[in-house]
């Protein structure tokens, strides 16, 4: 009997490699057939910068200093994320993805959506209607779904037949302002100072408050209160290992990690989550 189908949708290009390629490996270490989906039914790529980390540091426009990293070391993909995307780049069902309106419900068990930051890839994939049609039809259905990042974002602006988000009524967590707006600074601050807004998607307008425009920000506004949006609470054990941006889960170590589960809909924060957002979403699906 064939193994259940899980489908990553993804866009053309700069979609985070951890979120993407580490859920991927465990999926397939599971027993799980894993599909891609793309806006044009090519191959996608990933952000170059988070595999690499060169550009991130503030002489990375420097052709002969690129290569040595300080703040690209402790931004960029770890190294077995950076493994399992190079796996996956190969992978026979990556290089010959779905486009994104050819995808249907009962096609598949699953569905991972991951994120990404660089807005020259990412808007066109959280703004997609196709793709904001499919997740409305896959949570009417109520069919495991698990988003992750700018993922949940994506999620959050999917529309159900009442014109409210898909997420109305549901308890989640995503990327957090105050991670969010960490990175930003690093990177405007004491990076990449050519390009500042390099961790912002979607920017502010003038007048909107700090963090308006943030992950956390627009996906509280469309949910049925701001506080169903969840981070981790001051009295979690290992808050600061949570939090602090420094740690990030593994297969033998959870306590790094953040995951909102509500019913089929499983949610994290960013790469740091990954090991165990997956190993959730994964105790959803159809055995195999």
């Amino acid at each position: 009997m064939p193994a259940p189908c899980v489908v990553i949708p993804l866009p053309c290009r700069d979609y985070d490699p951890s979120e993407a390629a580490l859920s991927w490996r465990l999926l397939r270490q599971a027993g799980y057939r894993v599909c891609f989906a793309t806006p044009d039914g090519l191959p996608a790529q990933p952000d170059p910068l988070m595999l690499s980390g060169e550009g991130l540091d503030p002489w990375g426009r420097i052709a002969g200093l690129r290569r040595f990293k300080l703040l690209g070391l402790l931004l960029r993909a770890r190294g077995d994320a950076r493994e399992a995307c190079a796996e996956m780049l190969a992978d026979a069902d990556y290089r010959q993805p779905l486009r994104h309106e050819r995808l249907r419900v009962e096609d598949f068990a699953g569905v991972v959506v991951p994120g990404g930051h660089w807005a020259r890839g990412m808007r066109e994939y959280l703004e997609s209607p196709a793709l904001q049609a499919f997740i409305a039809a896959w949570m009417a259905a109520d069919k495991p779904l698990a988003a992750v990042c700018h993922g949940v974002l994506l999620v959050a602006r999917s529309r159900a037949a009442d014109g409210r988000s898909v997420l109305h009524g549901r308890k989640t967590t995503g990327l957090t302002w105050q991670m969010e707006k960490t990175a930003w600074d690093l990177t405007r601050f004491y990076g990449r100072w050519w390009d500042r807004d390099y961790y912002r998607t979607y920017l502010e307008a003038p007048g909107e408050a700090a963090g308006h425009m943030s992950v956390q920000g627009e996906v509280g506004r469309l949910l049925a209160s701001p506080a169903d949006f969840l981070d981790v609470p001051k009295d979690a054990a290992d808050y600061w290992r949570k939090t602090s941006g420094l740690h990030r889960d593994s297969a033998s170590d959870s306590r790094p990690a953040w995951v909102v589960r509500d019913g089929n809909y499983v949610s994290a924060r960013w790469p740091g989550d990954v090991h165990s957002w997956t190993r959730s979403f994964i105790e959803l699906l159809p055995k195999v």
